[in-house]
């Protein structure tokens, strides 16, 4: 699955290390829709030390490729 833009962007302003439930905080704080949020919540890990690694997570098979790289 595609980031939304907005979702990248969120990540992109995200200070890190910070736990799912950061994350998930921040972005009901600041408005994004319920997919993103959605999608954030289902995160695996319970902490992340950089938005690379978030992205990996929230990506698509293919897509994960692409991140890593």
């Amino acid at each position: 699955m595609s980031l939304s833009t907005s979702l990248q962007r969120f990540l992109a302003g995200m200070e890190f290390p910070a736990t799912r439930d950061d994350l998930v905080r921040e972005a009901v704080r600041d408005g994004l829709d319920s997919d993103d949020i959605r999608m954030l919540m289902q995160l695996d890990h319970d902490s992340y030390d950089a938005r690379w690694q978030v992205r990996l997570a929230l990506a698509s098979p293919a897509d994960a490729a692409l991140v890593a790289a």
